[in-house]
């Protein structure tokens, strides 16, 4: 398999870290959420319109997280992929900032902070509470 065919398989939406933050999400109460809002800045994975919550699931490579999977870098085209990978945190910073310059509030959740359901758990009520 060649890296163009690997890349093609790596998936926008739906993926298992977003499914698990659903699940997280669903057995809290909160329902009632859209998903891939391409109407709000940085398309949220998961929106809460009447809220005006919004919920990154960021995969730890892909955005540049700090932790042992994100800092990782390829050593093939390593150029690249730093190029790209700073470029997704800038991207990342200004919708996070333009949702909040609209009364939006923002969570960002890594894909290694999933892996503690009971943390992932208090985490989203504190976030999804009024106030």
């Amino acid at each position: 398999m060649d890296r163009s065919e690997i890349m093609r398989r790596v998936k926008r939406r739906d993926t298992a870290p977003e499914r698990r933050l659903r699940a997280a999400l669903r057995a809290l109460g909160f329902t009632g959420y859209r998903l891939d809002r391409g109407d709000l800045p940085g398309r949220p994975d998961i929106a809460f319109m009447g809220r005006r919550r919004a919920i990154f699931a960021h995969g730890c490579f892909w955005h540049g997280h700090g932790c042992r999977r994100g800092a990782r870098a390829p050593k093939a085209n390593a150029a690249y992929w730093a190029a790209k990978i700073a470029r997704n945190r800038e991207r990342d910073a200004e919708a996070v900032a333009a949702l909040a310059a609209s009364g939006w509030r923002v969570l960002t959740v890594w894909e290694c902070e999933m892996t503690d359901a009971s943390g992932l758990a208090a985490r989203l009520a504190a976030f999804m509470e009024d106030g």
